[in-house]
């Protein structure tokens, strides 16, 4: 094995939730494992610490991923340069149908947001890109240049929850008349007299959140990856899901507790639940007071647990 086991010392990216999401997945060392988010591979190097005639196969469709995952040679350890939503059919394509694990820690790696040039920060001037996927053709430019007032208005106000999302659409509109969108500080020239005084980082923070939701179809994705996981998981199987905003953690709560994202759980003819997972923890689990000290980017995070019934 040539890696470091520390993936800090490997200056990428630190796990959040590490030990609760290595808990969660209750590891078989003979099991197969599934990361679908493997970033700078926190998670993942400590899943293949862990296993022995094991398997861990690893998603992400990020390109500095893809560089991370090539400086891993362990036998154990398959990497698909894709997007998680594609689960089922990279799995068959690695003769794998059933897995006994499957970890989710969803939202921007630390990675990507403190690099200027990807545009996820609100704290860097940088191309309003925030793709994901490099290859993809639509960037965060694309969206303000381009969608009408009424698509910003629906994105800005389901995506980024902003209270005034009219309004935000509005001046996005009227700003882009006078010069096309390019950079992250012309969205937030834009914006600043809409800003709530005084929570104007929270607020292009929310912004920034909608926008690169639209631009990588993260709701989408997240859906058509969880839908699969029922259909993929072994029996008492576990499936981790972190997230760090509302709208994903009401998507992994509803499909957890009902099988869908939206309305009741169905019931058989005798009104037994049918639903492919049960939640071993209640409430989510959330990052003691100490890791957030040590890694802010832990404060929003929210752990669901479930079993495979």
């Amino acid at each position: 094995m040539t890696y470091s086991s520390k993936p800090e010392a490997r200056g990428y990216h630190k796990p959040v939730m590490l030990r609760e999401c290595l808990e969660g997945l209750n590891i078989d060392p003979e099991g197969i494992y599934v990361d679908v988010t493997f970033g700078g591979g926190g998670h993942s190097l400590a899943i293949l610490e862990k296993l022995k005639g094991g398997r861990l196969i690893a998603f992400d469709q990020d390109e500095d991923a893809k560089s991370e995952a090539e400086k891993i040679q362990h036998r154990s350890f398959t990497f698909c340069q894709a997007n998680f939503r594609y689960l089922k059919q990279y799995l068959k394509l690695h003769g794998v149908s059933k897995v006994n694990g499957i970890l989710a820690d969803l939202g921007v790696s630390s990675h990507q947001i403190d690099e200027a040039s990807r545009g996820f920060s609100t704290r860097f001037d940088g191309p309003l890109d925030m793709r994901m996927d490099r290859k993809s053709k639509v960037t965060a430019a694309k969206i303000l240049n381009g969608y009408s007032e009424e698509q910003l208005h629906k994105i800005f106000g389901m995506y980024g929850e902003l209270k005034n999302a009219k309004t935000a659409a509005k001046a996005v509109v009227s700003s882009r008349k006078a010069k096309n969108f390019e950079t992250t500080l012309d969205l937030k020239n834009a914006l600043q007299s809409v800003a709530p005084r005084g929570k104007e980082n929270k607020y292009f923070a929310q912004v920034f959140q909608a926008l690169r939701i639209e631009v990588n179809q993260e709701m989408q994705a997240l859906e058509d990856f969880l839908h699969q996981c029922g259909e993929v998981m072994e029996k008492e199987g576990r499936l981790v899901v972190m997230s760090y905003h509302s709208l994903e953690d009401r998507l992994a709560k509803n499909y957890i507790n009902t099988g869908k994202m939206f309305g009741e759980v169905e019931k058989d003819f005798f009104g037994n639940k049918i639903k492919p997972f049960e939640a071993v923890n209640r409430k989510p689990i959330e990052a003691s007071e100490e890791e957030v000290n040590e890694n802010n980017r832990a404060r929003s995070a929210k752990l669901r647990v479930a079993e495979k019934i």
